[in-house]
């Protein structure tokens, strides 16, 4: 009698988690993330990955609760970058779908939108994204970079470089400009004078940067410049398409982008941008045997039989050239601290849920992270250089930066 291949017996596994998930109680966990629209380019990968984590659950036997285990079912929503149908969409998530917890959101506009919803109905949102701080709400646990996990030390590293001129450009929205603000009065604590930071910001989606570029070039003769940039989306494209035309380069005026992970460098001209650089505290080429698992794991799971049930054929899931990012890093961390203060609770009750969550620790691909009572994380911060293939390649590395949403308890 022939050996059953890999493949069949790997098919014959999933088909039987399929139907336990399918047998079993079920959780039904919200995801918010734009399919459509100007963030899409940033948003769908999110998605992705929460599915590929709720797979990885169900497939180790789900989410336990008291004496039961729950395999996560997800109800998937496109507010399609339209700030107020984020909040419209939360409802419906909360109200109508019941859902337990949800994790979504990119901008700080599309998240400032749906707080009020979850604050109203005292629901749970997890926030993978980099963001400006000045926010704490008991409904919300922000897993993303706080400024001072991202934007600080990457100024203080500029400023080591000897750069002292800052060019800040960014979105004309809530993010860029509040962050941009911190920074302002941080470089001016650094002896960086008023004369030597210009401030910019561009719509969503803006296209022409011919104007920008050349203000860039005329501010960086001379030496001694660099460009802060909180540009979100896909309006990167045309910015770094027209900064390379100028013959900028990451020698004369390096760019330090703050929304820009590995995932957008699918759709970027990762030539063009050798040498600049990103800060996170995650990069897809870190070494550590977790970070191996999970870019294995993803990749395997974008071309396997799906254990949610979810049609991916209409969801125009791609399979190619895919990567991992901080956003994603963060996203799936969150899932797992969630799973972890459940089984703790021993309930999916928000208060509880809420309560344990508090020291949760989990150890992720970039080192372990901890969840403080500001709901933010410790977690490891990394500088990275923009390399030709659109990885990053770590040149600075800070350990256990503790989360810190409001600026003046950083800025003294």
């Amino acid at each position: 009698m022939k050996t059953l291949s890999s493949k069949l017996l790997l098919g014959l596994a999933l088909l039987g988690a399929l139907v336990q998930a399918r047998a079993a109680d079920t959780v039904k966990v919200g995801v918010l993330h734009s399919l459509s629209g100007t963030m899409a380019i940033s948003e769908t990968s999110l998605k992705d990955v929460l599915l590929y984590t709720f797979d990885e659950i169900n497939k180790s036997g789900g989410v336990k609760a008291g004496d039961k285990s729950y395999m996560i079912e997800p109800v998937i929503v496109d507010p399609a970058s339209n700030w107020p149908l984020f909040a419209e969409k939360a409802r419906q998530l909360l109200e109508k779908d019941k859902v337990s917890v949800v994790f979504g959101c990119w901008t700080s506009v599309s998240r400032k939108s749906v707080l009020p919803v979850f604050e109203q109905l005292n629901g749970l949102l997890f926030y993978p994204v980099q963001y400006e701080g000045e926010e704490l709400s008991k409904n919300i646990f922000y897993t993303a970079e706080a400024v001072n996990q991202q934007a600080i030390p990457a100024v203080d590293y500029m400023l080591g470089e000897g750069k002292k001129k800052f060019y800040l450009l960014g979105s004309d929205y809530v993010y860029p400009r509040t962050t941009n603000k911190i920074l302002k009065q941080y470089l001016k604590s650094k002896g960086i004078p008023d004369s030597a930071i210009v401030e910019i910001y561009t719509p969503f989606g803006h296209t022409d940067y011919q104007t920008i570029v050349a203000e860039i070039k005329k501010f960086s003769a001379g030496g001694g410049a660099t460009v802060i940039s909180t540009l979100n989306g896909d309006t990167n494209v045309p910015f770094f398409k027209e900064f390379a035309n100028a013959g900028l380069t990451s020698e004369n005026c390096p760019v330090v982008s703050f929304s820009i992970s590995e995932d957008e460098f699918r759709g970027l001209p990762a030539k063009d941008l050798v040498g600049h650089l990103g800060c996170w505290t995650y990069f897809m080429s870190l070494k550590t045997p977790e970070n191996a698992s999970f870019v294995k794991g993803f990749n395997d799971w974008l071309k396997a039989p799906k254990v949610t049930g979810v049609d991916y054929q209409v969801s125009g899931i791609d399979t190619k050239g895919r990567v991992t990012c901080s956003p994603m890093n963060l996203s799936r961390m969150g899932v797992h601290l969630w799973k972890q203060a459940v089984e703790k609770a021993g309930s999916f009750e928000v208060d509880k849920v809420r309560t344990a969550l508090v020291g949760q620790k989990f150890k992720g691909p970039a080192g372990e992270v901890t969840m403080q009572d500001n709901h933010h994380l410790v977690n490891n911060v990394y500088i990275g250089e923009t390399l030709a293939t659109g990885q990053f390649k770590v040149i600075k590395s800070f350990t256990g930066v503790a989360g810190e949403p409001f600026s003046e308890k950083f800025l003294k």
